[in-house]
């Protein structure tokens, strides 16, 4: 049962809200475990650093990328990494003017995802990315209904995931309603669909709401959604929206790159818009990287243990163990990984990690 203590809105901070729609670099933090599947204090807080030192402007903590097992009473470690997470994000705070975006992963029925949305707001986290994966069977209205309790805790980042990982396929109808959540501040599409990429943003246009910003989930396809107008027809005119940031598992591995790229692509449209064909050609290499890094050959079977095994390459992890022993890398994903290494020694940022990780590894 839902607690009826809960009545106050929300509204999230006007400064990281500022930094939300500016467009930033969100990695979705993964979870750092030792050869005993423990967690690994030392080195999820040096993720942590790593990500705030590349420029990311916010963090995503206990979400896919985190491993939804966290959750596990068993396992028992989804408040604890929430507040390594937020100790590291306090400390670059107080170093800087625009704070780190804090965002966090909301799962499960209305009673768990009130219940843990509560927790992220008690922790100072500005929204949730809410995940509707346990709701597969709940029709429209109480999908909405389920939303719009969970908004009343927090504000909301809406979350259409690919049904591949467990995501569900959520219709144009349902974003419309969506949206019309006040609390929303953000949308993360990441169904890897042209087809269900437009039906989010479409009914965010339809909704006239110019305050909730639109983030790439799409790892397989970056660069273009963050360079691509989208204009649709509102009362007979045309309105464009542009996606504005990314929230992305890609972008938990080669950030200090990936901050770089956005920057680049802000430029190009702050420009005249035009792209041109080195960047169409920037755009295939980061989808083949991430082919290798999701391992699409073997349909995500290494989705995690893939990034994990960047950063072990890197010295940020120590192995790549997940917190499910079958999570491992797929067949042949590790040449994958050589391979994309080899193409595209212009994405990595294997020097940037070098000089800095004894430094992020300590204290």
């Amino acid at each position: 049962m839902v607690s009826s203590e809960i009545n106050t809105i929300v509204s999230m901070d006007a400064k990281a809200k500022k930094q939300l729609d500016k467009g930033i670099v969100i990695p979705a933090h993964p979870l750092a475990l030792d050869a005993n599947r423990k967690l690994d204090e030392r080195r999820q807080r040096a993720l942590s650093r790593y990500y705030i030192d590349s420029g990311a402007g916010g963090l995503a903590v206990g979400v896919h990328t985190t491993q939804f097992q966290i959750r596990d009473p068993k396992i028992g470690l989804f408040k604890p990494v929430l507040e390594l997470a937020s100790e590291e994000m306090d400390r670059a705070d107080s170093k800087r003017d625009a704070p780190m975006v804090r965002i966090a992963g909301i799962a499960g029925q209305t009673a768990q995802a009130v219940h843990e949305a509560q927790l992220l707001a008690d922790l100072g986290y500005h929204a949730g990315l809410l995940s509707l994966s346990a709701m597969k069977d709940a029709d429209l209205t109480r999908l909405i209904t389920h939303c719009k309790t969970v908004a009343d805790v927090i504000p909301l980042v809406g979350f259409y995931l690919q049904p591949a990982v467990g995501g569900v396929v959520l219709p144009y109808s349902f974003w419309r309603e969506f949206v019309e959540i006040p609390n929303v501040v953000a949308v993360k599409m990441a169904p890897f669909n042209r087809y269900q990429t437009i039906d989010v943003i479409r009914a965010v246009i339809a909704s006239g709401r110019e305050d909730i910003a639109l983030y790439t989930g799409n790892d397989d396809n970056i660069v273009m959604d963050l360079l691509t107008p989208h204009t649709f027809m509102v009362n007979g005119k045309p309105v464009t929206r542009r996606i504005v940031g990314g929230l992305l598992g890609h972008w938990s591995v080669w950030t200090h790159k990936a901050v770089t790229l956005l920057d680049e692509c802000h430029q190009l449209v702050d420009a005249d818009g035009t792209v041109p064909a080195q960047m169409m050609q920037r755009a295939i290499e980061v989808t083949d990287s991430n082919a290798a890094f999701f391992d699409a050959a073997n349909h995500y079977h290494g989705v995690i243990a893939g990034l994990h095994e960047v950063l072990r390459r890197q010295g940020l992890l120590a192995g790549t163990w997940c917190l499910d022993e079958h999570e491992t890398l797929g067949p042949g994903q590790a040449d994958e990984i050589d391979r994309v290494y080899q193409a595209y020694p212009h994405l990595h940022d294997d020097a940037f990690v070098a000089a800095h990780l004894d430094q992020w590894l300590s204290g």
